[in-house]
């Protein structure tokens, strides 16, 4: 791939050059990471609000529980402080 330049202020720079420094990366690889880390945080994102959208459909955890035979006995305890 070929590289390319992004205009942005020294002082951003400067920082990012330090975090990438603290990270024992180039700028060019913490800047990769950066991307990578907040591409996954969109997808995780996107997906909760899927699985959000999923349980409030009415009904949907009425039939999770007839699908999948419900929480072990265990699980459908709360825990109480001691």
């Amino acid at each position: 791939m070929a590289d390319t330049s992004v205009k942005i202020e020294d002082s951003t720079r400067d920082v990012l050059r330090d975090l990438a420094a603290a990270d024992g990366l180039s700028l060019k690889d913490y800047l990769a990471k950066i991307a990578a880390e907040k591409q996954r945080e969109q997808q995780l994102a996107t997906a909760t609000a899927a699985f959000r959208r999923a349980l409030a459909e009415p009904g949907i955890l009425d039939r999770f529980d007839a699908d999948f035979g419900g929480l072990p006995p265990a699980a459908q305890q709360t825990p109480q402080a001691a």
